[in-house]
């Protein structure tokens, strides 16, 4: 089964400096977010779920799609990508590998809570650029200042990670 990595739509694009810079429309924002996204699943081969919020609509039910090979979902009315992310990370088995791409504190911690990997919006956005400017698979995302974990040995971070998900020692 491929890693998953989720995205909270609207928090990546409240992170993202280019439809403010070139006056895009929300719908234009998320078409072009959407694209984006895509493009780097094809490289990176994780499964991805970009979730929009319907939290502030009348939308009686969850809309979900495919559109360019990943899925797009918009949550119902009263419902936040927030809830939906949540969910998604609890309802994922253990051993699957879950990233959640987000600058929201409180949901950084709890879907870290569930077994998640966290990146902030700003950091996917970075991801995303490199992907498309050097073509490669895997790209690893620069580490955040003040970040803990970054400074800690490739071993350690194993170590810690492993503890996070609960899995036993060897």
């Amino acid at each position: 089964m491929k890693p998953l990595l989720l995205v909270d739509g609207y928090n990546v694009i409240g992170a993202w400096t280019v439809p403010q810079r070139e006056h895009l429309t929300i719908e234009e924002s998320r078409d072009r977010l959407i694209h984006m996204i895509a493009d780097y699943a094809g490289y990176s081969g994780e499964e991805v779920i970009v979730v929009f919020d319907g939290h502030y609509t009348d939308r009686p039910m969850s809309t979900r799609i495919e559109q360019y090979g990943i899925q797009v979902v918009f949550t119902r009315h009263g419902e936040s990508a927030d809830n939906y992310i949540e969910a998604s990370c609890e309802a994922a088995p253990k051993w699957r590998k879950v990233r959640v791409a987000t600058s929201d504190a409180v949901e950084q911690t709890v879907t870290m809570g569930r077994g998640a990997v966290r990146i902030s919006s700003r950091e996917f956005l970075m991801e995303l650029s490199q992907v498309r400017t050097q073509g490669k698979r895997t790209v690893a995302a620069p580490p955040s200042r003040g970040d803990l974990l970054t400074r800690l040995t490739p071993q350690q971070r194993e170590i810690f990670d492993r503890m996070r998900k609960g899995e036993a020692e060897e």
